[in-house]
């Protein structure tokens, strides 16, 4: 069999990304324009949380009509409400912090060492999807003690409690400004 050699140029763009830019950049063009397009839709903060805007609504029917047209309106502003919670459960326990950063570490170590030479165990070389496949196993006690299930579903639930009450209190461009206030009717 012949011998390939050569030399691969790396374009000047590339040879000066950091590993914080490796990692950040997306490799599906499909998720760097679903992200551009949620970014370009995020409404300005300020009008967010305008606290003068907010109103409760008149009756059930204005209440659904209110929820799905600020759920469709503020979409952006409620994902990263979303993604804000999950960074701040992930900083307030410690434990789950330092799982995340081992499983991610295993797998940026795997994704670096499989460019490199293969991974031998007992005499059988182990495919990267059997690698990521151990350190998902390896990672499960973890997340276990680091009390992942419950940041999950406290995450969720948190996010649907702030959003469901951002979306049925605010009113947008005069909406429902002639409809009376809750307190007005009762």
């Amino acid at each position: 069999m012949d011998e390939v050699t050569g030399d691969i140029e790396i374009p000047a763009d590339q040879q000066k990304q950091g590993l914080a830019g490796k990692m950040m950049t997306l490799s599906s063009p499909a998720a760097r324009e679903w992200l551009e397009k949620r970014r370009g839709n995020i409404r300005p903060w300020a009008e967010f949380i305008a606290t003068a805007k907010f109103r409760s609504p008149a009756n059930p029917a204005a209440w659904g009509k209110r929820v799905m047209k600020n759920v469709e309106f503020y979409q952006s502003n409620y994902l990263f409400v979303f993604l804000g919670l999950v960074v701040y459960c992930i900083l307030t326990n410690p434990l789950l912090l330092i799982a995340l950063a081992a499983c991610l570490g295993a797998c940026y170590i795997i994704k670096i060492r499989s460019d490199e030479k293969k991974l031998v165990l007992m005499g059988k070389e182990l495919s990267v999807a059997q690698q990521y496949g151990v350190v998902a196993v390896a990672s499960f006690p973890l997340f276990w003690l680091a009390s992942a299930g419950t940041a999950v579903f406290w995450v969720i639930g948190a996010s649907f409690f702030l959003i469901m009450l951002h979306a049925s209190l605010h009113t947008e461009g005069g909406e429902d400004e002639t409809e009376p206030m809750l307190e007005e009717i009762v």
